[in-house]
């Protein structure tokens, strides 16, 4: 017989297995009973945990791609900025360098043209003093200047048959 302490115990895990199991079941019998519902919740979460993960990961990828479309416009738009930027100097520059090409151009014509007026200038001195000359040698030698006259045609004459 059970003394007073056992019966409590005994009483208590009569509770205890009637509360957790069905009757007279023990424990192995219970999961033996409930392993497949408990197979099946344990898939029925993995395959929950699965599509929960997925459709993070799938959330996830979408905001990456979409992050990744958001950077690559924004790097068009820098590079179109860049490209127009340089583009607009190469443009200034071209003109300025035109426009320099062109004065140096007007400046080397207005150049050409004082030394062209220089030098007619000077080429108008020198027949003018030439004709002087002539003049004053023609009123002070009449006869040795019409014999160098016809010994310069007579040499003309000579080179022009040849």
């Amino acid at each position: 017989m059970c003394c007073r302490r056992n019966r409590r115990n005994c009483r208590r895990d009569d509770r205890l297995r009637k509360r957790n199991f069905h009757h007279n079941q023990t424990f192995s019998a219970h999961l033996t009973a409930n392993s497949s519902e408990l197979v099946m919740s344990i898939t029925d979460g993995e395959a929950r945990m699965r599509d929960w993960t997925d459709k993070a990961t799938a959330e996830r990828l979408e905001k990456d791609v979409a992050a990744v479309k958001n950077d690559i416009a924004a790097l068009t738009d820098q590079i179109t900025d860049a490209l127009n930027t340089f583009a607009n100097a190469t443009g200034k520059q071209a003109r300025r360098g035109y426009k320099q090409a062109r004065d140096n151009v007007d400046s080397t014509l207005d150049d050409f043209s004082e030394r062209g007026s220089a030098m007619m200038g000077a080429a108008q001195d020198a027949y003018g003093s030439i004709e002087e000359t002539l003049e004053d040698a023609i009123t002070q030698r009449p006869l040795a200047t019409v014999g160098v006259a016809l010994g310069i045609g007579f040499l003309i004459g000579f080179a022009w048959r040849r």
